[in-house]
């Protein structure tokens, strides 16, 4: 593995983190109801997004199980969209594929 695939990994993995022990404890409703907090967990998911768009192409292509690509596209809806952004999308990803996210690339390190 490059260096700077290791590196990115690893700096996913502390958004990741970010993301999940933010909402470990939210309900939708809580999280949908704070603007700022919503907009925090947003700019994870970008942070997120961006980061596995510069992880190399071949790393990606040998770990081609994980969404590379559907992350990196949430990331431009998050960005460029936020104002349609369905919020509830949001919370269950974070809640439920962020954890597997995280699983994945843990397995790589």
């Amino acid at each position: 593995m490059r260096h700077r695939d290791l590196v990115i990994l690893n700096k996913i993995i502390d958004e990741l983190n970010i993301a999940i022990n933010a909402l470990c404890d939210k309900s939708f409703r809580d999280f949908d109801s704070d603007e700022l907090f919503k907009r925090g967990i947003c700019m994870t998911v970008i942070n997120i997004g961006e980061l596995v768009k510069n992880l190399s192409p071949e790393f990606r292509a040998e770990h081609n199980s994980v969404p590379w690509k559907n992350i990196a596209g949430f990331r431009d809806i998050a960005a460029h969209k936020y104002g349609t952004l369905n919020m509830n999308d949001v919370y269950n990803t974070v809640i439920n594929d962020f954890p597997v996210l995280k699983e994945n690339i843990l397995k790589f390190l």
